[in-house]
């Protein structure tokens, strides 16, 4: 049972050191998924683009004008944006960087950031959920034990060196 407290506190442990880590890990890792991204729907960074886009209502990594920088713009030459990236209330967007008001302002990296933060934060309040209930155990345990030492009904019963 005190493996498992001090497995736990470990485990805390490093998730905290994990949410200082996320911003560096997302920051390199979304650099290289917008690059790789292609328009189409078929690949997988182009699916998971659009989906965190739509899902997060957000645009480019810092914001949508970062979208020049990515190969996808330069070989499709139409100066636009995704059309994940436009806003859902407006009815005719096409993405273009010329009506920037169609477009969502804020940029994914830092809210993939914050989800994440948050996920991991319900991980260390479980580790730490638990690791509270296994002292709670063990109080208990050394409870019993300080009155079994005092208690003579809990005398253990000895006969030819085995327990009965």
């Amino acid at each position: 049972m005190g493996q498992c407290g001090i497995t736990s506190s470990k485990t805390v442990l490093v998730f905290l050191n994990l949410i200082f880590w996320v911003e560096d890990e997302v920051d390199h890792s979304i650099q290289k998924v917008y690059n790789e991204y292609n328009g189409t729907n078929t690949d997988a960074p182009s699916r998971a683009i659009d989906y965190v886009q739509r899902q997060l209502h957000c645009c480019g990594i810092h914001n949508y004008s970062d979208w020049r920088n990515t190969r996808w713009f330069k070989e499709s030459k139409n100066n636009s944006v995704p059309l994940s990236c436009c806003r859902p209330n407006i009815s005719n967007c096409t993405g273009s960087l010329s009506r920037p008001g169609d477009l969502y302002p804020e940029g994914c990296e830092a809210l993939v950031v914050k989800k994440l933060k948050e996920i991991m934060m319900y991980v260390i309040w479980a580790a730490l959920t638990f690791a509270a209930i296994q002292m709670l155990g063990m109080l208990c345990a050394c409870v019993v034990l300080c009155r079994r030492s005092r208690d003579p009904a809990y005398e253990l019963l000895v006969t030819g060196g085995t327990y009965a």
